[in-house]
């Protein structure tokens, strides 16, 4: 506590004082009435003698190098919320109304995220509590950035902890003039931003087990977009083939089939000497290279056959990759839903769980 004020009437020299009474004039604020006992005969003086003193407001501020703890020289400059940001504009400005009682380093990035994440979970950590132990009085004012940490600091410690529009521009006052506030810790301060940032981007978008519905939607959605891309190749493979030979495509409905017999056929004059016995059945595979030797389709070139090929490597290609995808997702939805897969299926499952955004 600092003595702010006096007030005393009457005249006179005081030998020696002696408390009385105590009373609370306000928010902060404590005088003290003593009675001035006369040098002359010792008999007390009427006029009393009050004492004012305020209690000391104190700034907690987090860095990625570690907590810092300021001491506010001027709390009426908190009063005019507007003037705050002009009264911190220059380092030098903002020296005169902040002084830095301590600062916590801490040991490694490793130390820095857990404390940066662990705040963000709602539990204070043990280094905040070793920078906030002994600097603290019952009683005291303590201005945080956060309402939740000020609630868990003053269950802590018993302190009033202080969250409005005043403190938040005071907060962004000193992490604008950071770097003058904390000369001495400067160079620790640049190194720490970067990597604590990288290694909290890391931290964040890791793997998490309990969100494993997320991927669930998300390859549901890839599945139904490979099926619209697929088809449409397909289409467009029989359109263009079917110039050539279109009897095919009434002989083979299967999408998949098709694509791999034009694969291995090339132009329709192949088809005599083509096997196709892996592809299709024996009764689809004669009236194929029957169809061939009576079709009605125009001739194509080279250079239009081997583009033909390239499309159907593409859809083949596609059409393993959406079995994969089908297997995965068959998997997750086993994992995370599986009396839903049951019940529906693992497509109409997955589709329920993307629709509603979430299990």
């Amino acid at each position: 506590m600092g003595q702010v004020g006096r007030y005393r009437e009457g005249g006179g020299d005081v030998a020696r004082l002696s408390c009385t009474r105590m009373y609370v004039f306000g928010a902060g604020l404590i005088g003290r009435e003593l009675l001035n006992v006369s040098p002359n005969d010792g008999r007390p003086v009427k006029q009393p003698y009050i004492v004012y003193y305020r209690w000391r407001m104190l700034v907690l501020f987090e860095t990625p190098a570690g907590y810092a703890l300021f001491k506010l020289l001027d709390e009426k400059k908190l009063e005019n919320v507007g003037n705050i940001w002009d009264e911190c504009s220059t380092p030098e400005k903002t020296q005169k109304m902040l002084q830095l009682i301590s600062f916590k380093k801490f040991k490694d990035t490793a130390e820095a995220v857990e404390n940066v994440t662990r705040l963000a979970e709602g539990k204070l950590t043990k280094t905040l509590k070793k920078t906030l132990k002994g600097k603290l009085q019952k009683g005291e004012k303590l201005a945080v950035g956060e309402v939740k940490l000020g609630n868990m600091i003053k269950e802590k410690f018993d302190v009033s902890c202080i969250y409005n529009t005043a403190t938040q521009e005071l907060m962004r006052s000193i992490r604008a003039n950071l770097d003058s506030l904390l000369n001495e810790h400067k160079q620790k301060l640049q190194s720490m931003n970067l990597a604590v940032a990288h290694s909290l981007g890391r931290y964040k978008v890791k793997f998490n087990p309990e969100k494993i519905d997320t991927m669930i939607v998300q390859a549901v959605s890839l599945l139904d977009d490979l099926d619209k891309e697929i088809n449409n190749y397909v289409m467009r493979c029989r359109e263009w083939y079917g110039w050539h030979f279109p009897e095919l495509s009434k002989i083979i409905q299967d999408h998949q089939a098709y694509t791999k017999t034009v694969r291995a056929m090339g132009i329709r004059s192949n088809a005599a000497n083509c096997n196709l016995s892996d592809i299709l059945s024996p009764e689809l595979e004669a009236r194929v290279k029957e169809e061939a030797e009576i079709s009605m389709g125009t001739d194509i070139s080279d250079s239009d056959t081997l583009h033909i090929s390239g499309l159907c490597d593409q859809i083949i290609e596609l059409t393993k990759y959406r079995s994969e995808l089908a297997d995965y997702l068959k998997n997750r939805m086993m994992v995370l839903a599986p009396n839903l897969t049951i019940l529906l299926g693992e497509l109409v499952g997955a589709r329920l769980i993307s629709h509603a955004g979430s299990l």
